[in-house]
């Protein structure tokens, strides 16, 4: 082999053409609705790790598990990146007419690109969250919440945190 570019080959770097299932596909005997998304800070120094929470709520008539999915879009980088890389995701047990808030932890080495070394990038993302990737289609309708954050600081090698 001697192309080893992702590029074509993951739903991570298909540009915009949509795999048929992509990860995170499947049926629910309930729905969910997903809201107040809240990053903790919303801007961030380039070392430090992002909190977020979020409410989930079984609005169906029966009691369900969701799969609960975190992205992340760079929004510019100075390499090539994913279109966006799962960087959390939790099964959860929620009875019908119930609701739960869910906490995240989205570290700082999750959002490292590689150039000849792992580092970190200031600037702007976007986290997702819901019960599928973002502008999924293929699925029962699920929203997808998301926000935008900043990171703050000089660009650095991962391990100089």
């Amino acid at each position: 082999m001697e192309n080893y570019t992702m590029e074509g080959r993951t739903y991570r770097y298909y540009g915009q053409e949509a795999p048929l299932y992509p990860f995170g596909y499947g049926l629910s005997y309930t729905t969910f609705q997903y809201r107040d998304l809240v990053l903790s800070p919303p801007v961030l120094p380039i070392c430090a790790n992002l909190s977020a929470s979020l409410v989930l709520e079984n609005t169906g008539q029966r009691d369900g598990e969701e799969v609960v999915q975190l992205y992340l879009r760079w929004e510019q980088s100075s390499v090539p990146v994913p279109r966006w890389q799962l960087v959390a995701f939790r099964r959860v047990a929620v009875p019908a007419g119930r609701e739960t808030k869910l906490s995240f932890q989205v570290a700082a080495e999750q959002r490292a690109v590689w150039a000849q070394d792992w580092h970190l990038e200031p600037g702007t993302f976007t986290l997702f969250a819901g019960g599928q990737q973002p502008g999924q289609q293929t699925r029962v309708p699920s929203e997808v919440l998301s926000t935008r954050f900043t990171v703050t600081g000089a660009a650095r090698p991962l391990r100089g945190c």
